[in-house]
């Protein structure tokens, strides 16, 4: 459980673009503040605090102290009062090691084989979940399992949040290629094709055992029955493991981020490309095949993530608007089109919303071939959305897209899915205003918030110690595997943990650094992604 004291002044706990908006928060009343030279002890730039207001979500009186005119490179820290903050550096490029070890943070969830000393440091485990799994509603048939990436912080694997996951990272390696230049290493790194898409496909290589080879459709997950112990290392999870029923959605997301593969790898493996594609298109025949396919269910002697979801509609229209901007066929528009007039949401980026792939694979695929009208209409749509989160992070003191009631499991994620979509926006023609919010964003992860935390592991000079990660609580080193995004505040307080220590806490406050706590210092894949696409950004 995290026991430091909590500091009053609030800053991002590595840094700040030299060329960008820098700003701290302060409890309390604020007043003259100092930007101090850490090696020198002198005082490079003074400044006074905006006025004090209460902050709703964060249940205190903040004011913000703006020092964005010091762009000199160096490692400074704020005085103010008597009191300092942490120290933070001022460079042209603060976040290359952050986005390589939330990048590099894939690599441990690797399930199947040996994480080696040479890559993993003292995090190395052998490889773990070998055996073949069972088709649970075919006891006697068994499939080989082995491989992909542990969803969370336990380890269940997963279709659909697997897709998002690799999709966030194909986006990022898409628009941002240069952010992926250097290797982390991996021990497949090399051979002319980024480390990203190595990672990427290891992910792939597991989703492709993922498609029943009788249907063409996507199993929903592959799990034990039920979760393991928490201090059980993932080659002593020995219980059978077992293929969870296929579903729309999952196969929705099954065929989306296959098509998105074929055309990404396609300048790499011509073969990969053309076996994603094959898979992306047999999976879109069971979809059509199965117009009224059930949304899935955990069966009553399962109690894993059961990720339920009834509406299949935007994973349909992920699928469509990836199989057509991959493939050009106009079959796969006209499909589109039909399923963009139906209501779901279309600006989504979780999980169980997946809309916003489809929008964005619509947005940024060939405009000429696009419905004028449609095309229009999803852009103002976005754009609407990216505005409702600038006009929400204007009224937060920290300057993030979130209400006091967004705070809710897994709120990190939903700010940085915002600030993913704040950036696509502005890389549609939105305003320079999109890009200067999501670096609030990353202000707001990195310790720029109401606990002074960062919520990284490894991180800043405050992360997260204690995350709901198996491995960093049963493999004995004393820091937790690095690059893991916490889950952050809950304000539902969903386990024992919250409810005992959170109690009448207010929503961005509602947060505790315990093991025990999988409701807010839990890690996924899919918090880690859009985490990737973000910063990479900025690099």
């Amino acid at each position: 459980m995290r026991e430091a004291q909590l500091r009053n002044l609030a800053v991002n706990q590595i840094g700040y673009p030299a060329d960008g908006r820098k700003s701290f928060v302060c409890i309390g009343q604020g007043g003259p503040f100092e930007v101090v030279d850490s090696a020198g002890g002198e005082a490079v730039y003074r400044g006074e605090t905006a006025q004090p207001r209460f902050d709703e979500a964060a249940g205190i009186t903040l004011c913000t102290g703006d020092f964005s005119a010091l762009t000199l490179p160096g490692s400074y820290f704020i005085r103010l009062g008597g009191e300092n903050s942490a120290r933070f550096v001022i460079a042209e490029s603060p976040y290359a090691e952050l986005q390589r070890g939330l990048l590099k943070a894939f690599y441990f969830f690797r399930c199947g084989c040996d994480l080696e000393e040479e890559f993993a440091g003292p995090w190395q485990h052998k490889a773990c979940h070998l055996a073949d799994g069972t088709v649970y509603d075919e006891p006697g048939r068994k499939l080989d399992s082995v491989g992909g990436w542990h969803d969370a912080g336990d380890y269940g694997k997963y279709t659909g949040p697997g897709a998002k996951a690799v999709a966030d990272l194909l986006l990022a390696y898409e628009l941002y290629p240069q952010a992926f230049r250097e290797p982390l290493p991996l021990p497949e790194s090399g051979g002319g094709m980024p480390d990203v898409l190595h990672e990427c496909r290891y992910e792939l290589d597991w989703l492709f055992k993922m498609q029943d080879e009788r249907t063409g459709g996507a199993f929903h997950k592959l799990t034990t029955k039920q979760f393991p112990g928490l201090d059980v290392m993932p080659e002593d999870d020995l219980a059978d493991l077992y293929f969870l029923p296929v579903s729309a959605t999952a196969t929705g997301c099954f065929a989306g981020v296959m098509a998105m593969a074929a055309r990404v790898y396609r300048p790499f493996d011509g073969e990969f490309a053309d076996r994603c594609l094959a898979a992306a298109e047999r999976a879109w025949r069971w979809l059509a095949d199965h117009p009224d396919a059930p949304g899935f269910t955990n069966p009553g002697d399962v109690g894993t993530g059961e990720y339920g979801d009834n509406l299949d509609l935007d994973e349909r229209y992920w699928a469509a608007a990836e199989l057509f901007r991959t493939t050009g066929d106009e079959a796969y528009h006209r499909e589109f089109l039909v399923l963009a007039a139906q209501q779901f949401p279309k600006y989504d980026l979780g999980w169980a919303n997946m809309g916003a792939y489809g929008t964005i694979a619509y947005l940024f695929g060939d405009r000429a071939k696009a419905d004028p009208a449609l095309y229009g209409r999803l852009l103002d749509g976005l754009i609407a959305e990216a505005e409702r989160f600038a006009a929400i992070s204007a009224s937060d003191s920290y300057g993030i897209s979130l209400t006091p009631t967004d705070y809710s499991w897994g709120s990190n994620m939903v700010v940085l899915n915002r600030a993913m979509l704040l950036l696509l926006a502005y890389h549609l023609g939105g305003s320079k205003k999109y890009e200067v919010i999501a670096l609030d964003h990353i202000h707001y992860l990195i310790g720029r918030n109401a606990l002074d935390i960062s919520y990284v592991t490894g991180f800043g000079d405050r992360p997260v110690m204690h995350p709901h990660h198996r491995p960093s609580v049963g493999d004995k080193v004393a820091q937790p595997v690095p690059g893991l995004v916490a889950g952050g505040p809950n304000r539902g307080l969903n386990d024992d943990c919250m409810l005992e220590h959170l109690q009448g806490m207010p929503p961005a406050q509602c947060f505790i650094d315990d093991e025990q706590s999988y409701a807010g210092n839990e890690v996924t894949i899919y918090w880690n992604s859009p985490a990737v696409f973000v910063v990479s950004h900025f690099v």
